[in-house]
């Protein structure tokens, strides 16, 4: 049971990082995976990115173990290390940038992350 409320806190921590980039861009990856996902159906050349599929693939894993009797442990490494990617790379720039709205906005999912490892390391 502990488990399932893990990953799905993974889950939802995963969709509030939030993205800055240019003068006025900005975005949360829920919005960013919104359009990733209706332009997938329409152009999947466009939306075909490392950095969009590796965590997509870590959300569909987490969201398996959802539904599994008990969770598979592998399952949710990988779905942490896949989501990992992402929101650490995203922790790095808030820290190198000096953008505490990015820095903040992936706290929460890295600090799920090391609460769920260590649970899971019981």
């Amino acid at each position: 049971m502990k488990q399932r409320l893990f990953n799905s806190l993974l889950i939802l921590s995963s969709l509030a990082g939030y993205l800055e980039w240019g003068t006025d861009n900005r975005s949360f990856l829920f919005q960013g995976e919104y359009e990733v996902l209706s332009n997938l159906l329409r152009n999947p050349e466009s939306a075909i990115h490392p950095f969009t599929v590796i965590p997509l693939v870590g959300q569909i894993l987490l969201l398996i173990t959802l539904f599994q009797k008990k969770p598979n442990k592998m399952l949710t490494y990988i779905g942490i290390a896949c989501l990992g990617l992402l929101l650490g790379f995203m922790f790095f720039i808030g820290i190198t940038r000096w953008n505490f709205k990015i820095l903040i906005s992936t706290l929460p999912f890295l600090v799920t992350a090391v609460c769920t490892m260590l649970h899971l390391r019981k």
